[in-house]
């Protein structure tokens, strides 16, 4: 299996040209770094004008391996090809490294990049990736792999250090500036090259920061990296310490999430809760987020706290609310679960607005986490929840309302995974193991280990709560002195219940409910939808699929506001007309190039396809999306019908075709990645799941309204 290494950007708060006299330094071997144990130059050329300098050189390792793997394979040593490429006109340094040592049976590969910081001449960029593919190695091929692994995660670590320890090297000897690399002056025949002479100079105080007691303005500037990139420092600020390896998990599932995702791509603390649940394995981890990624899409869970209006049921008897933060400056939850009529909500508002309840704390808690980030000054992503269970009985038991309760830790599970810091029960009673038999087996291993229960009065004991919140916000119903407003519960009036049919008819809507829409197009009476645009490079997306005949597609734009259709006569009268079932749009009174235009090529599309695309609006104004029959030429006189056409002349039995659609209107900014044109994601319904999951088989490409 080939193992792939992708790093963040790393950014030196020092030009180029220091950097590399302290990359220099670290030839022929450095003490930093011990495994190195020598290098010699092979081969060095340069460019007639001296600009660019090639030096290959030859390097030998000694991997920290046992002495039984390294007598089965004959060697002590490793040798490995670097050949270095330093542009000093573009000051650019690409380095290439590969193992000249096995190589028949195992491939090294590495790629490194110093570069000059885009937004910021007096910075470098560093970037390094690479791969490592053993084909064989004497039936030790695992080991082999961990082996390599753990050494180049650690050697990876050394060589930031080792640079920094070279810079300091260079202000110690008062070396703290060199010019920028000039052409050579021709004077007649001679050449004279100008000397790289180093001028002692205060280093920019910009510069000087590169601990962790930088400013905030140069964590902006950093986190503005080539290319959307992620950095190092950027991680450490926002996301937390990660090794090297588990930074090349989250680089590159956000790479892949660019290049194949339609639709908003998810904030990189989501992402990486992701990877932590699978333990980073890029493969689990890309599954498990893609179907979460289908879940929000499908019920539109990313407009649930803008959209969902919490019902004043809840807001009186759902014993739950936000309660300041823990002493890690995590978000606190507090839930009074004893005092919570959990029967009388599930039988007044049904298990679906129980969900949505819990799932809008959810979304919450994700926004209080990116605030308390930048608020504290360190990465905080999950949150404290603190459950009291005085009031606990075997009411709460019923039947009915712990079946709601597993689906909830299930969706909630599938979707929100590593948002829970450390659960906090107290008050529990005896009834509780009942409940915790009940609901532990579907709640993951790695979330029951933060769980803490305390009996009766044990919490105030010393490793209670006061040893996970301040006393000073300790809620007043735990004798402190916070004021806590969360609701006090109490019995839900049974006048308030649901009918069971109620409940049915609307019981789990957020799992099989979806969010396209159906339409008939006749001939004669297309489709029309309206879409009107206020900011311009929105994003228009669709995914439709073709149920019943064929249809073309057209996108319009006009900066007049379509009138709203008039009363159909025929319709007053009891008689129905084809138009009337489908509001028209465009009036018939409309001049093509002058009322509205085109801005999208017309597509054809076959009954049984689905069609995924986008659409980057240059004006604001009315869009409109339209869908008419389509319907098949007729045959010249002089020539026979084809096969084609009386096959489909017979599959399409009537003049009405059916469609099943959706439409979002994207901000530019969170419609990052794939950008598909009309043609771009055109497949049949045999094929839908495959290119729902594997979307990087789509080939995308940005279309902008002209």
């Amino acid at each position: 299996m080939v193992q792939d290494y992708q790093s963040p950007v790393r950014v030196y708060k020092h030009p180029f040209e220091l950097i590399m006299a302290a990359y220099v330094r670290r030839f022929p071997k450095s003490h930093l770094i011990p495994v190195f144990v020598d290098s010699e130059i092979v081969n060095e050329t340069q460019s007639q004008d001296g600009s660019t300098v090639v030096t290959e050189r030859r390097c030998m390792i000694d991997i920290e391996a046992p002495r039984l793997l390294k007598r089965i394979a004959g060697v002590d040593y490793l040798y490995f090809l670097q050949k270095n490429t330093l542009n000093h006109r573009d000051r650019t340094l690409h380095i290439e490294v590969r193992n000249e040592t096995f190589s028949n049976r195992v491939i090294v590969y590495e790629s490194c990049n110093y570069t000059v910081h885009p937004e910021n001449e007096d910075w470098t960029c560093f970037e390094q990736t690479a791969s490592l593919d053993i084909k064989s190695f004497f039936g030790f091929e695992n080991s082999a792999e961990k082996i390599a692994m753990k050494q180049y995660a650690s050697s990876i670590k050394k060589g930031k250090e080792m640079i920094e320890y070279y810079l300091r090297e260079l202000e110690d000897e008062g070396v703290t500036y060199i010019p920028h690399w000039t052409p050579p002056v021709v004077s007649g025949t001679i050449r004279l090259q100008l000397p790289p002479c180093s001028i002692a100079r205060p280093i920019p105080e910009s510069s000087a920061q590169t601990g962790p007691d930088s400013t905030d303005t140069d964590a902006e500037i950093v986190s503005g990296s080539p290319d959307d990139k992620l950095d190092g420092d950027y991680i450490r600020r926002y996301l937390g310490d990660l090794t090297p390896l588990q930074e090349s998990c989250l680089i590159r599932l956000r790479q892949w999430l660019q290049e194949t995702h339609k639709g908003k791509i998810p904030k990189d603390q989501h992402v990486l809760r992701f990877l932590r649940a699978r333990d980073f394995n890029m493969d689990k981890a890309r599954e498990f987020l893609c179907q979460s990624l289908t879940w929000r899409k499908q019920h539109q869970v990313d407009f649930l706290l803008d959209t969902w209006e919490r019902p004043q049921l809840l807001q009186d008897y759902y014993t739950g609310g936000w309660h300041h933060h823990d002493r890690e400056g995590r978000p606190l939850y507090i839930l009074r679960l004893g005092q919570m009529d959990t029967k009388g909500l599930v039988r007044a508002l049904g298990e679906e607005g129980l969900l949505r309840q819990v799932l809008s704390i959810n979304e919450e808690g994700l926004r209080r986490c990116e605030e308390n980030t930048r608020v504290f000054g360190r990465p905080i992503s999950c949150w404290t929840c603190l459950v009291d269970l005085e009031g606990l009985n075997m009411r709460h038991l019923w039947r009915p309302g712990v079946k709601a309760l597993l689906r909830i830790i299930e969706v909630v599970e599938a979707n929100y995974p590593e948002t829970l810091g450390r659960l906090l029960i107290l008050r529990a009673p005896r009834v509780f193991p009942v409940l915790w038999t009940l609901v532990s087996p579907l709640i993951d291993e790695n979330t029951r280990r933060k769980f803490l229960v305390y009996a009766g009065n044990d919490y105030k004991d010393p490793g209670g709560l006061v040893d996970y919140i301040d006393n000073e916000i300790i809620p007043d119903f735990l004798r402190g002195d916070c004021m806590c407003d969360i609701p006090e519960g109490g019995m839900v009036p049974k006048s308030l219940y649901r009918t069971a049919e109620e409940l049915e008819s609307e019981e789990n809507r957020l799992l099989t409910d979806s969010i396209y829409k159906c339409a008939c197009i006749f001939k004669g009476a297309p489709y029309e939808m309206l879409i009107e645009i206020t900011e311009a490079s929105s994003v228009i997306t669709w995914d439709f699929d073709v149920c019943k005949g064929d249809v073309h597609f057209n996108i319009y734009h006009s900066k007049r506001v379509p009138q709203p259709p008039k009363k159909d006569t025929l319709g007053a009268h009891g008689i129905t007309s084809p138009g009337a079932v489908n509001a028209q749009m465009i009036d018939r009174n409309w001049v093509l190039g002058q009322d509205y235009s085109m801005v999208e090529k017309a597509l054809i599309c076959k009954e049984g396809e689905s069609v995924q695309g986008s659409h980057v609006t240059r004006w604001p104004g009315c869009y409109i999306l339209q869908w008419r029959f389509h319907s098949f030429p007729a045959c010249s006189a002089s020539s026979l019908p084809r096969v084609d056409d009386v096959l489909a002349s017979l599959q399409v039995s009537s003049h009405k075709c059916k469609i099943m659609y959706y439409t979002e209107v994207l901000a530019s900014h969170d419609f990052r990645g794939s950008m598909t044109s009309l043609q771009s994601s055109h497949s049949g319904f045999s094929q839908l799941s495959a290119a729902t999951t594997s979307s990087s088989q789509s080939h995308a490409s940005s279309t902008v309204s002209r």
